[in-house]
């Protein structure tokens, strides 16, 4: 495979939280095959979510091609994740069938017009998928039944996206979800979080 693989974070929302504002990344990865965009974040305000004051810079709104896009990932359908959806219309939604059913038949899921939104196609997986060489999915069940992650490998370098499969770092220094305990056992030199900024690293890598 001739070049590299690139994992580039965008920040797209801030909510409110307990804590204060928590910011709500999407991640682009450039791969030699075409570029994936994982998760789309929020482009709209809704009643549903009001309680957390979104403050929003979505897609459509940065300096980013949204053509140029190949595929779409979603790690799982709650609303900070799948709200830029439909500024994908026709374009190829890779998401876990679970994950999918889940959002459209469970009562207070997620924002389910978002999902879905006119010309949303989606592509339902069964389990893991390469997407492209040396990009994979993988379902990574705890945050919700059908969650999923992206492990991107290349040059004996592991990096996962994780949506919300682990929402903190402590989530990844003390798993406790399958999802969490499949990351961990991957060994990742670095896991890209929906919820900061910069990667998570194990102990042993964070002085490199």
């Amino acid at each position: 495979m001739a070049g590299r693989i690139t994992i580039t974070p965008v920040q797209v929302a801030e909510l409110l939280v307990e804590d204060g504002r928590m910011p709500v990344l999407v991640h682009l990865i450039d791969h030699p095959d075409g570029r994936v965009l994982v998760d789309t974040g929020m482009t709209e305000t809704h009643p549903a979510v009001a309680d957390m004051d979104p403050l929003l810079t979505p897609l459509d709104a940065q300096d980013l091609d949204l053509a140029t896009i190949d595929l779409v990932v979603n790690t799982h359908l709650h609303f900070d994740h799948c709200g830029g959806n439909h500024l994908f219309a026709g374009r190829p939604v890779h998401v876990q069938r679970q994950e999918l059913d889940d959002a459209l038949h469970l009562a207070d899921y997620t924002i389910r017009e978002w999902v879905e939104a006119p010309g949303v196609r989606y592509v339902p997986v069964d389990g893991e998928l390469e997407l492209l060489p040396g990009v994979r999915l993988l379902p990574a069940p705890g945050h919700t039944r059908g969650s999923q992650v992206v492990v991107v490998q290349q040059e004996g370098r592991t990096s996962v996206i994780a949506g919300d499969t682990a929402v903190t770092f402590g989530d990844l220094d003390e798993p406790r979800t399958e999802g969490q305990r499949l990351i961990r056992a991957l060994d990742p030199d670095e896991v890209w979080l929906a919820h900061a900024r910069d990667p998570w690293r194990p102990v042993s890598r964070r002085e490199e």
